[in-house]
C-alpha cells in the first residue's frame, strides 16, 4: 500500500481525494483542510468538501490555522506517508513537512503559468487557447517546483469558470494516479522563470464591469461566473450571456434588440446578449422582463 496524506478545501481538491480513495493501491492516512466557514446570509457553519468526503470514508481530519502548530510536523511524520498530495489547500507547506515525504502539488495552470490563488480565472480573463493542471514537486516557492507531469485541454471546451473548474478537477484526479504510480520513472523538469507568471486572489470588487468592450465584458463574465459574478456600477447584475460579436463601435448600454426573453445591447465595441438581470437586492428575472418593469425600449439606455 502507498501510504498518502492529503491536503486540500474545496470541491476541486475533493474530486483529487475521491480517486486517490478509490484507488486500491493507495491508503490515504489522513486529510488536513481548512476550518469550517460561515457561508451565506445566515452565515452557517459550513465544512469544506474535502472534510465532508474524508468523513464519509472514516478518514482522520485536521483543520489547523496554520501546518506551524506544535504536533502537526511528529504527526504527519507519524503517519510515514510516501506522498503528501497537495491540492487548492490555502496554506504553504513549512520545510519540515516538505523533507517528511514527496509533497507533489496539483496546481489548475500549465506552469510556470499563472503561479497563485486564481489560475483558472486568469486564464478565462486572457482568453487562453489552453488551460491545464500541472503536477508539482512542491519546495518553498509559491507553485516554483519541479514539474513532474501535465495535462490540459481547449478552454472553448469549458468556456465558464464552472465547467472549467469541473473538466480540470477530473483531470487532475486522472493525473495524480498517474504521477503517484509513476513517480520513480519521471524525471522533475525545472520551471522556466523568464515565462513565469502570478495571479491574486480574486475580491468582489473585480466583478464590477463598464459597457466599453463587449469582448473583455464578456471574459469576465466567463471567469467570474457564480462568484463574485459581474455587475454594473449601479449594482445590477448581469448574467447568461453571449458575445455577438466586438467589431461595431456603437453608443454604450444602448438597447438594439429584443429577442425572446433576452435583450442585445451595445457597448462601445461591440455587442452582447443578455439573459437575465439582477437589480440590487432583487431575484434575477429575465432581460425582457426588466426593461418591461423600467419601461425602456429599443434604441432607450439600459445605463
Amino acid at each position: 500500500m502507498i501510504n498518502i496524506v492529503f491536503m486540500g478545501t474545496p470541491e476541486y481538491a475533493r474530486v483529487i481525494l475521491e480517486a486517490l480513495v478509490n484507488e486500491k493501491e493507495f491508503n490515504v492516512t489522513s486529510v488536513f483542510t481548512q476550518p469550517d466557514r460561515p457561508v451565506g446570509r445566515k452565515k452557517v457553519l459550513t465544512p469544506p468538501p474535502v472534510k465532508v468526503l474524508a468523513l464519509e470514508h472514516n478518514i482522520e481530519v485536521f483543520q489547523p490555522l496554520s501546518l506551524k502548530e506544535d504536533g502537526i510536523v511528529s504527526n504527519i511524520k507519524s503517519q510515514n506517508p510516501d506522498f503528501i498530495i497537495v491540492a487548492a489547500y490555502g496554506q504553504l507547506l513549512p520545510k519540515e513537512i516538505l523533507e517528511t515525504a514527496p509533497c507533489i502539488n496539483l496546481h489548475a495552470s500549465i506552469l510556470p503559468m499563472y503561479r497563485g490563488a486564481s489560475p483558472i480565472q486568469q486564464a478565462l480573463l486572457n482568453g487562453d487557447e489552453y488551460s491545464g493542471v500541472t503536477a508539482m514537486l512542491m519546495d518553498e516557492g509559491l507553485d516554483t517546483g519541479d514539474i513532474l507531469s501535465f495535462s490540459f485541454i481547449k478552454t472553448k471546451k469549458a468556456p465558464t469558470l464552472d465547467l472549467m473548474m469541473e473538466k480540470l478537477s477530473l483531470l487532475a484526479a486522472d493525473l495524480t494516479i498517474e504521477t503517484v504510480k509513476e513517480f520513480k520513472n519521471i524525471n522533475p523538469l525545472p520551471q522556466t522563470g523568464a515565462n513565469a507568471s502570478k495571479c491574486k486572489k480574486i475580491t468582489k470588487q473585480e466583478g464590477l464591469v463598464t459597457l466599453d468592450d463587449a469582448e473583455r465584458l464578456y471574459r469576465k463574465y466567463c471567469a467570474f461566473y457564480g462568484w463574485p459574478g459581474i455587475y454594473l456600477e449601479d449594482g445590477l447584475k448581469l448574467h447568461e450571456l453571449e458575445l455577438i460579436e466586438n467589431r461595431s463601435q456603437n453608443r454604450a448600454g444602448e438597447i438594439l434588440k429584443i429577442e425572446g426573453n433576452s435583450v442585445i445591447i451595445a457597448c462601445s465595441r461591440g455587442t452582447l446578449k443578455i439573459g437575465k438581470i439582477q437589480p440590487p437586492s432583487k431575484a434575477k428575472m429575465d432581460a425582457k422582463a426588466y426593461l418591461a418593469g423600467k419601461r425602456l425600449k429599443v434604441g432607450d439606455n439600459i445605463l
